[in-house]
Order: structure tokens, then C-alpha cells, then sequence
């Protein structure tokens, strides 16, 4: 019998919560709405309490929106910190659940759970260097550099790297509220919404919107290219549920590195290189599960 782990995405719009040890091991899974800390907070302890049943819990993972504060030396350890999120700024996530659930806890963003899953199970098995992006009601980055979880003094923060404006639309200033026309402000799905009057999954393939919107992603997928010089990139989150935006990202890529960067990956393998999360709608809670083994290994 395997260990059993929990695992929590908790993300700005919804909370996934499951338990389990992997992608075909999955006891229990639900999900709710985000909305004030403590409602949203008590609803996931009370699903890993309601569920004891299956066993005792070996781990706990949380993958979380940000921007938090994931520095286990840290005096915030845990903290989601600055968030935008009405009601979250300041909330101790990680302590409210250790008070109630007694085991190793690993906590990173969102993101960074996500990369940590694709990289145990998915489209980045086998690499040690490599981005997870998702792009939706934000955009968001994380991934890994010579096989550890990117840090620093925080975490990556790649929807917020600053580009150019298209041509074709010097009115549009974008929709971040701190930097205007990052490129979370002008490729994520509220960039999208603001433009067209529409959500994303409202427009169709043939929309001009996606060849505008492949065009902003492949100029920041170049600036992480040149950084990090990653073996793959990973695109998940709603917007990429446009299936057609891929191909179109590769051309764009092509286009904006301009033959700089002669790798086979980017020269011939670009189908290869940017690429859907293989664990699929479930990826971020399968990251929060690889967070919690990682955790419960390191005690």
C-alpha cells in the first residue's frame, strides 16, 4: 500500500484539494471557491479531516497563488505576502494548516508545484532544466535549474517581465495594475477580456486575438529562453485551452529569436520544446502531492 499524501492548489478563483501518492492514485479529491482566508482555509482542513478514513497522512503539499513567502529560514515561512487578492495579503497559510494537521508541510507557488509534478510525472521527466508557465486570470512562472526548484530571494515572478507593445495596438495599456503592459497585462485572460469584450473561451479559433496574443507569449517565452536557456517549456492554464495557439507560439519564437539561438531544440524540434502539461487539469494538485512527498522525505 503507498503512502498516503494531501495535496492543496490553491488558487485565486478555486482551491483543489486531493490524497493520494501520484497520478493513478488518487482516494480523494474536491474542489470550492477561493473567497476570504478563513472560509476557504476551513474548508480544506476539514476535507483532510473528513477524510481520515483512508489513512493517516504521510505529507502535505501546498502550491499557492503569490506572491508568498516559501524560505523555510523565514520569519513569514508560508505567508502568502503582497497578494493582490482582496483579504489574503499577510495570511499565515502554512501555520493555520499545521494547527490542524500534524505532518511535514511543503509549500511553494502554484507554479513552482506544478513544474515539481510535470517534472515527477509529466512532460518534464528526465530534465533538470526547464519552465512551467500558466497562463489565465494571471500568468504566472516556475520551473527548475539544474534539477532544483527556481528561488532566490522569493521566486520567479516571469509574468511581470516587461515588453514591448505591439504595433497594432499603442491604445491598449494593459491590465496589470503595477506594471500596466507586462506581460501578464497584456497576454492574460483579463488582457484578453479587456481587449475583445469576451472571455477567451468565447472567441473563436479564427479570432485575430490569437495570433496577437502567440505573438506577446513568444516574447516572453524568449526573454526565459535567453535567461535560463531551458530544455523545455511547459504552457498550461486556461488560455492554452486554445489548442491552435501552440503551433502558432513555436512560429513566434522562431521568429522573435531571429537565429540566435541554434539549438536542435529550437532550430528542429520546436513541437518538442513548447509543449502542454501531460498531467493535464490536474497538474497543479499533483504538484501540491509531490511538494508533500518531498517535504516528508527531508524530516
Amino acid at each position: 500500500m503507498s503512502l498516503l499524501y494531501g495535496g492543496i492548489e490553491a488558487g485565486g478563483t478555486k482551491f483543489v484539494c486531493a490524497i493520494g501518492s501520484g497520478p493513478d492514485d488518487i482516494r480523494a479529491e474536491t474542489r470550492f471557491a477561493t473567497t476570504t482566508p478563513e472560509e476557504t482555509i476551513g474548508r480544506a482542513v476539514e476535507f483532510f479531516v473528513r477524510n481520515k478514513r483512508l489513512g493517516t497522512l504521510s505529507g502535505l503539499g501546498i502550491a499557492s497563488f503569490g506572491p508568498v513567502d516559501p524560505d523555510p529560514d523565514s520569519d513569514t515561512f508560508g505567508y502568502i505576502t503582497t497578494t493582490p487578492k482582496e483579504g489574503w495579503e499577510n495570511t499565515d497559510f502554512v501555520g493555520q494548516m499545521k494547527k490542524a494537521i500534524y505532518v511535514p508541510i511543503g509549500f511553494d507557488t502554484d507554479v513552482n508545484g506544478a513544474a515539481l509534478g510535470e517534472f515527477r510525472w509529466g512532460a518534464a521527466v528526465g530534465l533538470d532544466t526547464f519552465v512551467y508557465l500558466t497562463i489565465g486570470t494571471g500568468i504566472g512562472g516556475g520551473g527548475m535549474a539544474n534539477g532544483q526548484l527556481l528561488h532566490g530571494m522569493m521566486h520567479p515572478e516571469m509574468g511581470h517581465l516587461m515588453l514591448p507593445r505591439s504595433s497594432q495596438e499603442e491604445a491598449f495599456s494593459g491590465v496589470c495594475p503595477y506594471h500596466g503592459s507586462c506581460l501578464e497585462g497584456l497576454a492574460s485572460g483579463p488582457a484578453i477580456e479587456a481587449r475583445w469584450g469576451a472571455p477567451a473561451h468565447e472567441l473563436p479559433a479564427e479570432h485575430e486575438v490569437w495570433q496577437l496574443e502567440a505573438h506577446y507569449l513568444a516574447l516572453g517565452i524568449s526573454s526565459i529562453v535567453l535567461v535560463l536557456s531551458p530544455q523545455r517549456v511547459i504552457l498550461g492554464g486556461g488560455v492554452m485551452g486554445q489548442a491552435q495557439l501552440y503551433p502558432m507560439i513555436r512560429r513566434e519564437l522562431q521568429d522573435v529569436l531571429a537565429g540566435y539561438v541554434r539549438t536542435p531544440e529550437i532550430t528542429v524540434g520546436l513541437d518538442d520544446y513548447i509543449v502542454a502539461p501531460k498531467l493535464g487539469p490536474r497538474t497543479g494538485v499533483l504538484g501540491a502531492i509531490a511538494l508533500a512527498q518531498r517535504a516528508a522525505a527531508s524530516v
